[in-house]
Order: structure tokens, then C-alpha cells, then sequence
């Protein structure tokens, strides 16, 4: 198999590399960067209408766990081989070589239409501010400064995601901080004194809708734990990733859940499930965002400004952090011969601009569709997009279950892993379980109405089978198999022998 030229066997070489210039700062906010967005400060608000403030953070704790398990599988798999390709890699080297390509094209695809997603969400976060002013005259500001970020340099986009990461932190813990005093009566707004904790035994609360509630907002927490995985991605260009992975998967997990839990404990406390606003969880509602409520509450007036400067942020980070994924791993599948060589070119500053620009390209064009005629065929891009994102997590359990299983049946030492999930082997095989689950559920609600609604079940699932074709066509074109325990390859060195590169980065412990 092919290897990944972003680790040359010597510094002197000439050929143009990947540079490792992301520290562990960068990693640790491109994660958070990558899974706090709207999610958490606009649609919180729905999970708990739907389900009740105890629904919400049971829901939120679950998939919390499921996604630490796998963070761990991932940050194994990181710091031992850290490559661009990430997961497709380790599913072709350790499952099937077809499962590897399906995996890593679909998350190409699911990235650049996530594009396309944020670029249309953009525009009517910028309504609010230019109402009169064209959307699409926005969108093509922003995707030409997402396309700028990326194309000068990995450090470009680590700074700027850093950055744009860093605004949303800031804002969760002053939302928590305000919320916090609120409840304790420490800030007289106009609604901690009278309410206090009854909210949260309003009605049904704190559980409603019983468990068909409870899974339609675990599906909801799926999808906003989704991004965590973009640190597999950028380990390929990561300065010491057998001591950055390991650190940034620790750090990670707990500030997202922790953000999450105690942003929706205190949204159920202060706002009770039944207000109307708790419904509506669309980027043009950030005037009834939990945030903005909590906030105005707090006799914070300009709370609706503030909150659509950082939704703005937000839906920028996760457009910057899609670029940057789909174009890495486009670029991997280039350098293993499955796609084509003309992707895996490197400009001098390390950047795969050919892969850069089609993703710019498709990004755009999926972007156009939501313009022009009927919209039906941006929602299924769109929903054809937010299945990848469980089939990418499912691929990380199994390449972990086998990795560490092969790893083990050719005699290797598991101390010559610079990281070691602790949680071997129920931590993958409760996150492939629990993820399968929730994909199959994705829209159980059509096959529970009496009659089967084909056309939103196939809107829905269509993720699945279009995986499935590709990696079984591969298979019988390529004639791959599943890879045996015994012909597994594994890197002669632990990863942190091979992090110096032509950027001449410190080595471990420097």
C-alpha cells in the first residue's frame, strides 16, 4: 500500500510535504470548533421543547459517552499513524481496502456539501444586519475568504479556526457564568427570582415524550457531537502527535459535554420546555436563540446582536473546517491511488491546492442548487450529507476494534503505542452499537405512521446504501477482501520517531 508522502524519510527532501505546524492549541480548538456551532446555540432550545430539560441532558450525556469512546479509538489510531486520510486509511489498512475508499469519499463529499450548508446559512445570519443587501453577494465573500484561509498555509486555517473557536468558548462560559447567578438569585433578572428551580418540574418535565422524544434529540446530539473526529484529519499535519493527539482528545471531550450539559441544564432551569420560542431552531430566529433569552433576560439588551455575531462565527468556523477536512482527505485518497494523482499536488507551502479547488468548486456548485428552481435536490444533498457523519464514526469503531486486534495477534507490544485507549474492546464496540442505532433511527417515525413515507425514507437513508455501493463496487472491481489479522501493516516506528519534517519542528519534548 501506498505510503503517505506527508512523512519523508529524511528532512532534506525536496519534494513539497504537508506541513506539521498545527499545535496542540490548534488541535484542541479545531475539535471544539468543529462541534459547537448552531447546534448548541440555537437549536439547544428545540431538544429540550421536544424532550424536557431531563430528556435533553440524558440524551446529551449518552451520545457524550458514545463520542468519548470514540475519541479514544481515534486518538489510538492518530498518535500511532497520524496521516491527513485519517480514518479512510486505517479502514483500508485494517478492514478492506473498498471499505477505506467509501469511507473516505463519502466524508469528502459530506464536508464539501457541509460547505454549501454554511455558505447558505451565512446569508441569513447577515439579513439581520443588511437586510436589503443580496445573500448570495455574502456567500461569495465568505467562500472566498474560507478559500483564502486554506490556501495560504495549514497555519492560516489553525490560526483562524483558533480564533473563531475561541469566540464560541468565550461565549458558552459567559452564557454559563450569567445563567449560574441567575439561578442562584446572585443577578436579578426578571425571571431567576420568580422562578427558581420549578421549571424543571413543569407539566411532564423533567422527561417528555417518553423514549421516542429521547431518541429523536439523541439523533439531534449526534449530529451536534459531530467534528469532534476532525482532529484524525489534521494529525497528518500536527507538530508531535504522539503527545498532541492524545492530549487533545482528553481535553476535547470534556469541555464539549461539559458545555453542553451545563448549557442545557441551565436553559431547562431558566426557560421552561413549554415556552413557544424553545421551537424554533433556524439560523433566521437567533432573536429567540436559549441564548439571546437567557441573556435578554439578564437585561443584557444587546443580546441578539452579540448572539448573531457569534452565530455568524460559528456557521464561519464550521464552512473553514469543512474546506479544510474534504480538501485533506481528498488529498490522502490522491497520494493511495484512489483518486486521481493530479489532487496530491502540494503548492511550496504545503497546501494540496488541486484538492483545495474542487472542493471550492463542489461546494459552490451544491451551494447554486439551493438557489435556482425547486430546492428539493439541495435537501437531499443535505440529508445525503448528515448521514456520512455517523457511517464516518462507525468506520473509526471498527478500524480500532481491528487495529487493536491484529495489532496484538502479530506479537506487537501495546506499550509501543504512544497512546492507548483505555477502553478496549467495549469502548468501540458500545460506540459501534449505540451509532448504529441512532443512524438506523434516523427517521423511525416513517415506518411507525401506519402507511411507509418512501420518499422521505429514501431522503433520509440514502447515505447508507449510496456507502454501501461504493464500497462493494470497489470490492468487485479491485477484488480486495477483508485484510487478515496477520497481513496487517503497522508502522516499523511509533509515529513520534517520524514527526520532524521540512519545517523543522521541535521534536517531542522540546
Amino acid at each position: 500500500m501506498p505510503t503517505q508522502p506527508s512523512q519523508p524519510s529524511s528532512a532534506g527532501a525536496s519534494a513539497p510535504t504537508l506541513r506539521r505546524t498545527l499545535r496542540a492549541r490548534h488541535l484542541t480548538m479545531i475539535a471544539i470548533g468543529g462541534s459547537i456551532g448552531t447546534g448548541l446555540f440555537v437549536a439547544s432550545g428545540a431538544t429540550i421543547a421536544q424532550a424536557g430539560p431531563g430528556g435533553a441532558l440524558a440524551a446529551y450525556v449518552l451520545i457524550g459517552a458514545m463520542v468519548y469512546f470514540l475519541m479514544t479509538s481515534l486518538g489510538e489510531l492518530a498518535a500511532y499513524m497520524p496521516v491527513s486520510g485519517s480514518f479512510a486509511t486505517y479502514g483500508a489498512r485494517y478492514v478492506d481496502e473498498g471499505f477505506g475508499f467509501a469511507l473516505g469519499w463519502n466524508y469528502w463529499y459530506n464536508w464539501a456539501v457541509t460547505i454549501a450548508v454554511e455558505l447558505a446559512a451565512a446569508q441569513l445570519v447577515m439579513q439581520y444586519w443588511f437586510p436589503d443587501t443580496p445573500g448570495v453577494l455574502w456567500s461569495a465573500l465568505f467562500l472566498g475568504l474560507m478559500f483564502a484561509l486554506n490556501a495560504i498555509s495549514v497555519r492560516g486555517f489553525g490560526e483562524a479556526e483558533y480564533w473563531c473557536a475561541l469566540v464560541k468558548v468565550v461565549t458558552v462560559v459567559a452564557f454559563i457564568g450569567i445563567g449560574t447567578l441567575m439561578i442562584f438569585g446572585i443577578l436579578r433578572g426578571d425571571m431567576a427570582a420568580s422562578h427558581g428551580l420549578a421549571n424543571l418540574t413543569t407539566g411532564d418535565a423533567p422527561f417528555v415524550g417518553g423514549l421516542p422524544a429521547l431518541i429523536g434529540v439523541a439523533m439531534i446530539a449526534g449530529f451536534s457531537f459531530q467534528g469532534t473526529e476532525l482532529i484524525g484529519v489534521a494529525a497528518g499535519e500536527s507538530a508531535d502527535p504522539a503527545k498532541n493527539i492524545p492530549r487533545a482528545v482528553r481535553q476535547v471531550f470534556w469541555r464539549i459535554l461539559l458545555f453542553y450539559v451545563l448549557a442545557i441544564l441551565i436553559i431547562g432551569i431558566l426557560i421552561p420546555y413549554t415556552d413557544p420560542s424553545l421551537l424554533k431552531s433556524d439560523v433566521q430566529t437567533v432573536g429567540v436563540s436559549p441564548f439571546t433569552l437567557v441573556f435578554r433576560h439578564a437585561g443584557l439588551a444587546f443580546a441578539a446582536g452579540v448572539m448573531n455575531a457569534v452565530i455568524l462565527t460559528a456557521v464561519l468556523s464550521a464552512g473553514n473546517s469543512g474546506m479544510y477536512a474534504s480538501t485533506r482527505m481528498l488529498y490522502n485518497l490522491a497520494t493511495e491511488g484512489r483518486a486521481p494523482r493530479v489532487f496530491a499536488r502540494l503548492t511550496r507551502n504545503g497546501v494540496p491546492l488541486m484538492a483545495l479547488l474542487a472542493t471550492t468548486a463542489v461546494g459552490a456548485l451544491c451551494f447554486l442548487t439551493s438557489l435556482f428552481e425547486s430546492k428539493s435536490v439541495y435537501l437531499w444533498l443535505l440529508n445525503l450529507s448528515g448521514m456520512t457523519g455517523f457511517i464516518a464514526w462507525l468506520g473509526i469503531a471498527v478500524s480500532h476494534y481491528r487495529f487493536r486486534k491484529g495489532f496484538v495477534a502479530q506479537g506487537h507490544d501495546l506499550d509501543r503505542l504512544p497512546y492507548r485507549s483505555p477502553f478496549f474492546p467495549y469502548g468501540p464496540i458500545f460506540a459501534f452499537g449505540l451509532c448504529l442505532v441512532v443512524t438506523l433511527g434516523q427517521n423511525y417515525q416513517a415506518f411507525t405512521s401506519g402507511k411507509i413515507d418512501w420518499v422521505s425514507v429514501a431522503a433520509t437513508y440514502i447515505g447508507i446504501p449510496i456507502f454501501l455501493l461504493i464500497w462493494l463496487g470497489y470490492r468487485i472491481a479491485r477484488k480486495t477482501r477483508f485484510v487478515r489479522y496477520a497481513d496487517m501493516e503497522f508502522p516499523a516506528l511509533p509515529a513520534r520517531d517520524a514527526a520532524v519534517t521540512r519545517t523543522a519542528v521541535p521534536a517531542a519534548g522540546e
